[in-house]
């Protein structure tokens, strides 16, 4: 095809204010990703849109193995709460309210 660029897995895109670690996930537009590698804020990124991963969580929640899980832009977390936060795929398995972080399967759509 002449008209392909590439598979979508990862898309570059420039780093936010503040910058990003390596594995930071970022919300990007309406398109969420995790960094594949650390940039400084205005820097071109590479964000892995698909795929499993793990990131942090909102304290206080329990999630369950197909849970939906949403992005809090305000916490940089993941949250199960779906107003005024983005969905960004699944949880693949239980966390509990200690737990610091949740696996989550990325859905790679634009929301």
């Amino acid at each position: 095809m002449r008209n392909f660029v590439q598979l979508g897995n990862t898309v570059t895109f420039t780093a936010p204010a503040g910058g990003l670690a390596s594995g930071d996930g970022t919300l990007i537009g309406s398109l969420f990703g995790v960094a594949a590698a650390s940039a400084a804020a205005g820097a071109d990124v590479e964000l892995v849109t698909r795929g499993v991963f793990d990131l942090p969580k909102a304290a206080g929640i329990d999630f369950a193995a197909g849970d939906k899980a949403y992005w809090s832009t305000a916490a940089k977390a993941v949250t199960d709460v779906a107003a005024g936060n983005t969905l960004i795929g699944v949880a693949t398995r239980a966390t509990a309210i200690p737990a610091a972080t949740v696996r989550v399967r990325l859905n790679g759509v634009a929301i």
